[in-house]
């Protein structure tokens, strides 16, 4: 089993950056793909960004590509999302995920594990 929480969500003014970072609990982090979700009020859920066991491989969503980097440190069980050039419309509570079995562009189901979330809250 895999506990994750959180950290470095905040108030941030348009075009600033955020780093969030999610520890893990447990041996077994780096067998884990990890991907972070995000949810606005209103809205479901939806896929940010993820990354493989050994970080080779990494994914984003369309709208966050390019503003967005996703890295982990499989040595301190710490899974981060750099996050620059932020608008209004990221705005939303961030969960990082676990999952044994990485996809490009994995949805919510996919994950077995989820973090409590982190507010991120984007001004203009």
């Amino acid at each position: 089993q895999v506990q994750l929480v959180e950290s470095g969500g905040g108030l941030v003014q348009a075009g600033g950056s955020l780093r969030l970072s999610c520890a893990a609990s447990g041996r077994t982090f780096s067998s884990y793909a990890m991907g972070w979700f995000r949810q606005a009020p209103g809205k479901e859920r939806e896929f940010v960004a993820v990354i493989s066991t050994s970080g080779g491989r990494t994914s984003y969503a369309d709208s966050v590509k390019g503003r967005f980097t996703i890295s982990r440190d499989n040595a301190k069980n710490t899974v981060y999302l750099r996050m620059n050039s932020l608008k209004p419309e990221d705005t939303a509570v961030y969960y990082c995920a676990a999952t044994r079995v990485y996809t490009d562009y994995p949805q919510s189901y996919e994950y077995n594990y989820w973090g409590q979330g982190t507010q991120v809250t984007v001004s203009s």
